[in-house]
This record gives C-alpha cells, structure tokens and sequence, in this order.
C-alpha cells in the first residue's frame, strides 16, 4: 500500500502564508534550496538534524510561490510509491493524467503531479535514498 508522504500548500504571499503557520499551529519553517523557485519546508512535528521525523503519526509538508506556470493551485498530498514510472503508467490506464513529468529534486528522490479522474492534482513521490 502506498502512503502519504508529504503536503503542499501554494501561497500568494509566502512570508504571510509562513507566519500564518507558525504562529496558528506552531509549525516551524524552513527554507530549502529548490532551482528557480522559493521553497519552504513545513515541519509539523519534531525532527532532527537531518529533518527527518523523531516521533510517529505525523507528515511534514512544504510551500511554495503560487504560480499559474505551475500544476498546483491548492492544497495537495503527495504519495510515496516504489517506482515511478510503473505508478505514471497506471495513473494513465486508470484514467488519470500527467500534468508534470518526472523530475529528480536533489539527489532525494524523483517527483510529478498526476491529475486524478476527479481533476484532483496530487503528487508522486520515489525515494532515491533508503530510508533509515
């Protein structure tokens, strides 16, 4: 079963949209170096020094500058699948669509935003690193 991996949210304004976060929920942010873009992680719970999770039952997100050049426009999940192509491969046959190709973000794992029957955009998550 494949499984939730992360959130997104767009923003108009990041600066606000972060301060909304952290002050509302007491989410930490962080900026993470993404090409062409601003990109903020959203931490939801405690992590360590690698940002990885120190406790269970909760997922971290990210936010970023809305944009009409890019497929979201609100809130999304992304899953986490074993392969990348194989789960493009039946986003398709199941009727859904690719509204942005695969791409490698840093040397993390490889990402695209599939749109579902529903005109839903969701993401694709395939880890390149072994998780500890």
């Amino acid at each position: 079963m494949d499984k939730v991996q992360h959130f997104e949210i767009p923003a108009d304004d990041v600066a606000r949209a972060r301060k909304f976060y952290e002050g509302v929920f007491g989410w930490k942010t962080m900026e993470f170096p993404m090409p062409g873009m601003l990109y903020v992680g959203l931490h939801t719970g405690p992590v360590d020094e690698k940002n990885m999770w120190k406790e269970a039952g909760f997922i971290n997100g990210g936010m970023f500058q809305r944009s009409p050049q890019f497929p979201l426009q609100g809130p999304t999940i992304a899953i986490t699948v074993d392969d990348i192509d194989a789960a493009l491969a039946q986003v398709k046959a199941a009727g859904g669509t690719v509204v942005m190709e695969k791409m490698e973000i840093a040397d993390m794992g490889l990402y695209a935003y599939v749109k579902d029957t529903e005109g839903n955009v969701i993401g694709v998550w395939q880890n390149l690193q072994p998780m500890a």
